[in-house]
């Protein structure tokens, strides 16, 4: 990183630092997959009684991480999800209108990894469900703060000759679930953001902490954010995953969990690691490339 980014990205932090994060009580939504549920990872069951589920029982995941982020900060959230393993939004929104249609202050929507599964990279369904959850919720409380939650590239897809991203750079798949939910952001006056998960995921790599590729080999030293399917995310990654949304939906400045972070320590992740996911969570939200400092 040059010097000069250096000191762009430092005011960025320290203004989102100076942004008032917040206290009052508030009711989060997730609304997504396995790529929510921390599939395949310690996170799956993590402390799955301390979030409300409206559908499937006996998951904790990022919304319970996210609790367990929020007792440590002295916030009031209550969270509750509805996630099905392999769904799309148009799925949720077809099947779970019912639980979803109630009063949240803050929804966060993930939608399928490859954007379309039978057509990967595809928008379309996209553009299409995003904005119509959004405007259900915004019907109920028109408060609510909406945010799409956007997801890492999938080595599968990347690193494998049968993966629709092969040959193209790592970072290609994030970008583009990135760009389309961007398109949904910016047709739908009910979707307040995209939360940058995906390119948090590639400074991660970028920035030596992870390892880039897990068909070869784990570096040593540096995480597998990928869970042993090459797909879902490892206990670090739905680790960093939890962090910025953290800090995106409440302006909580993470780095202040330090070392000593509960929710890693229960997850069995390595104290360095868990400050090196907090610092890079809050680099990503200060606005800096992806993957090129």
């Amino acid at each position: 990183m040059s010097r000069a980014a250096a000191i762009a990205l430092a005011l960025a932090l320290a203004a989102w630092v100076g942004a008032t994060p917040a206290f009052a009580h508030e009711r989060i939504l997730f609304i997504g997959n396995s790529f929510t549920m921390g599939a395949n990872s310690s996170a799956l069951r993590y402390r799955a009684d301390s979030v409300a589920a409206l559908t499937e029982a006996n998951i904790g995941g990022v919304p319970a991480i996210f609790e367990r982020f929020a007792d440590q900060a002295g916030f009031e959230w209550e969270a509750s999800h509805e996630l099905s393993g392999g769904k799309d939004l148009a799925w949720h929104l077809a099947n779970r209108r019912e639980a979803i249609d109630k009063p949240w202050d803050v929804v966060v929507l993930q939608q399928y990894s490859t954007l379309d599964e039978r057509n990967p990279g595809d928008p379309a369904t996209t553009l299409r469900d995003a904005p119509a959850l959004a405007r259900l919720v915004s019907d109920r409380n028109p408060d609510v703060k909406v945010y799409l939650l956007s997801t890492w590239t999938r080595a599968d897809q990347a690193l494998k000759p049968t993966g629709y991203w092969y040959g193209q750079p790592l970072e290609a798949m994030a970008l583009a679930v990135r760009r389309a939910l961007d398109a949904a952001d910016a047709a739908s006056d009910d979707i307040d953001g995209v939360i940058p998960v995906g390119e948090a995921w590639q400074r991660t790599i970028s920035q030596g902490i992870a390892d880039g590729n897990p068909y070869d080999g784990r570096d040593f030293g540096k995480v597998d954010l990928w869970s042993y399917d090459q797909y879902h995310a490892s206990a670090e990654g739905s680790y960093l995953e939890a962090l910025v949304v953290f800090a995106h939906v409440t302006g909580y400045d993470v780095r202040q969990f330090g070392a000593g972070e509960k929710a890693a320590n229960e997850l069995g992740i390595e104290p360095r690691i868990a400050e090196a996911l907090q610092r890079v969570a809050m680099e990503q939200l200060a606005g800096a490339r992806v993957g090129f400092d």
